[in-house]
């Protein structure tokens, strides 16, 4: 992915602050332990008062925060200038006692770690440009490290200049790689929310149907109920009745309800067993006669010869990974579409493939992952981040569904969907 599409997904991101108060209590009472440990139990001369001065400070900061801030998360930028200030307050400690030849500078670049993991591409990279510039200060500027008698720590320049080296290395290393861990993580949650979305909706729709379904079907007695009736009140009447209208305005109302009625079931719904029951074949067609609605593109559904009804459960999962592979081969492709249902002894096969131009070569082999975007021309203008065919992909995997994405030699993409036959009935 480019340096500019890795920006597209900065975000303010929040980390909670129970946690970071925490952390940061943690390293505090450390620093204090370590440095009374030297400079009490060791017998080594630190600058205690400066030293202690300044964990004072963290601990100030940590008060505050914990304290004053009544928000439980902190934002990206807030937690950005917190971590600065931890790399700071950590490079006066350790400018006191010994700078880079003090063993503990490895923790100078453990704030820009955390950043790159949990904070987005712009804090990480203002946090570790910070800490390499203060791991070269405190190389050629800072006390002495703590030592025994007139025993002190020398070594050949070479050495000393090779620890900020090896730490920046190692800066480099550890943030590209907690970059991309945390990146890949938010991205495939956002992706996972945006399914759970999508499936909350596809149920929400469902549901709706369905009582749209049983309440044609219930309100059925009742209107044929009062159509008798006003028929026969109709007969009873005199001819020249003032009730005569009303009662012809009610036949025809009530008749017009019916219609009404049948409009919205759509189909005779004989008892609620259709609502969750139908066959395989039939939710193909009824998927592929959606898109005969709304496009000009020819889509031709085909089963295998001989091929029994195979019985399933609707469920959104199964409607809405269907359809979105089927709009999606409606999308690509230039003027026809196929859907064709096969089924052996243990497996049913749902094949999806159209006319297009076939899949990316760049991207066949990461089909199915969310916010990927091919480089090549001729998809250009077409092609989104790939979060359809996530969502569509998953939802199936649901149901026990195994996906291949492949190009046809002649040309055009094809998507299989296949189930164990024992699976499919689930």
């Amino acid at each position: 992915m480019k340096f500019k599409d890795l920006l597209k997904f900065e975000e303010d991101l929040k980390l909670e602050k129970k946690t970071v108060v925490i952390l940061r209590w943690i390293a505090l009472f450390g620093q204090l332990a370590t440095i009374y440990v030297v400079h009490f139990g060791l017998k080594l001369n630190l600058p205690i008062v400066y030293c202690s001065i300044t964990i004072f400070c963290g601990g100030l900061t940590n008060i505050f925060i914990q304290f004053n801030l009544k928000k439980n998360q902190l934002s990206n930028l807030e937690s950005t200038i917190l971590l600065f200030y931890d790399v700071i307050q950590l490079s006066v400690l350790l400018y006191l006692t010994g700078g880079i030849t003090n063993p503990f500078v490895i923790f100078l670049i453990v704030p820009a770690i955390i950043s790159s993991t949990l904070l987005n591409l712009t804090s990480t990279f203002f946090l570790s440009f910070i800490t390499a510039i203060v791991l070269l200060i405190i190389t050629f500027n800072h006390k002495s490290l703590p030592s025994p008698g007139d025993l002190h720590f020398h070594v050949p320049d070479y050495y000393i200049y090779s620890i900020p080296v090896a730490l920046i290395i190692v800066l480099i290393f550890l943030n590209y790689f907690g970059f991309r861990f945390g990146f890949e993580a938010r991205k495939r949650g956002n992706a996972l929310n945006k399914l759970e979305s999508v499936l909350a909706k596809e149920q929400e729709l469902d549901s709706i149907g369905h009582q749209a379904a049983a309440a044609a079907h219930s309100l059925g007695t009742p209107l044929s109920t009062i159509t008798v009736i006003a028929k026969e009140l109709e007969k009873d009447v005199e001819f020249k009745s003032k009730y005569k209208d009303d009662i012809s305005t009610l036949t025809t109302q009530v008749r017009r309800c019916g219609e009404i009625l049948k409009k919205i079931s759509r189909r005779e719904i004989v008892d609620d067993e259709y609502v969750s029951k139908i066959s395989l074949q039939d939710l193909l067609f009824e998927i592929t006669k959606s898109f005969d609605e709304i496009s000009e593109k020819e889509i031709i559904f085909k089963t295998q010869k001989g091929i029994d009804k195979i019985p399933i459960l609707r469920s959104p999962e199964l409607t809405y990974g269907i359809r979105n592979f089927v709009g999606n081969a409606v999308k690509f492709s230039k003027k026809k579409v196929l859907v064709e249902l096969f089924k052996d002894q243990n497996d049913v096969t749902i094949k999806i493939s159209d006319d297009g131009p076939g899949f990316p070569n760049d991207i066949l082999k990461v089909i199915g992952e969310p916010y990927i975007s091919s480089k090549l021309n001729k998809n250009l203008g077409k092609g989104g981040l790939g979060l359809g065919t996530f969502i569509g992909k998953t939802l199936l995997e649901r149901k026990k569904a195994s996906i291949e994405f492949f190009n046809e030699q002649k040309g055009g993409a094809v998507v299989n969907i296949s189930w164990q036959i024992h699976n499919i009935r689930n």
